[in-house]
Order: structure tokens, then sequence, then C-alpha cells
């Protein structure tokens, strides 16, 4: 069964750092293009950042450069979101999910996990 299984969130304080893992289940990340994507509350989802299959990170969203990195590991069939200098804005339920293999971070989303929810919070 493909399936996305995000982890890793939780309450931090601004300023404070959160690693989001992807673990995928069931097809092998490799040939896949990855993003992690978020809603925040009374907001619609937005993508947060995407990695290609060739492992360079191709987007990022402008209000967490400098800040979100996000990497993949095949061989433990992982994708991460290192998230740090949190703002209370960060606030949201963090996903991820792939694109159809062999292509790229444009095309359309298919396959989600049930989402993290990540607080930032004093």
């Amino acid at each position: 069964q493909v399936q996305l299984v995000e982890s890793g969130g939780g309450l931090v304080q601004p300023g404070g750092s959160l690693r989001l893992s992807c673990a995928a289940t069931g097809f092998t990340f490799d040939y896949y293009p990855v993003g992690w994507f978020r809603q925040r509350p009374g907001k619609g989802r937005e993508g947060v950042a995407c990695i290609s299959t060739s492992d360079v990170p191709t987007f990022y969203t402008d209000s967490v450069k400098g800040r979100f990195t996000i990497s993949r590991d095949n061989t433990n069939n992982m994708v991460y979101l290192q998230m740090n200098s949190l703002k209370p804005e960060d606030t949201a339920v963090y996903s991820c999910a792939t694109a159809p293999p062999y292509s790229d971070c444009s095309t359309d989303f298919h396959t989600w996990g049930q989402g993290t929810q990540v607080t930032v919070s004093s």
C-alpha cells in the first residue's frame, strides 16, 4: 500500500527549531519529487518547499527562505524539512506529498500524508 507518514511536529517556542520527517511505504522515493505543504488556521494550503529527484531543492516559498531546508535520504526512503527560527505564523498542519515519478516540482501532487501539527507559541 502506497503511503506517506509525517512525524516530528509539536509545540515549540518562537525562535526554536523542529525537523519534520516524511516516510514512504509501499514505493521507493528515489524517482519522485517530494513537497512539503502547510495549512495555517483559516487559510488555504500552500507549498512550502519541494525537492526534485536530482536531490536539488527546487522551491521554497518566500516566507521560509533562509530558515527551512528540505532534504532527502533515498537510502532510508525519507524526506525531511528542517525548520529553524520558527515564528508564530509558521503554525500550521504540515503535510508531505509526491508528484508522479520522473516528474518535477511543477507537477500536480497526488499522494498525500495525513499531516503533522506544528505550533509555534510562547
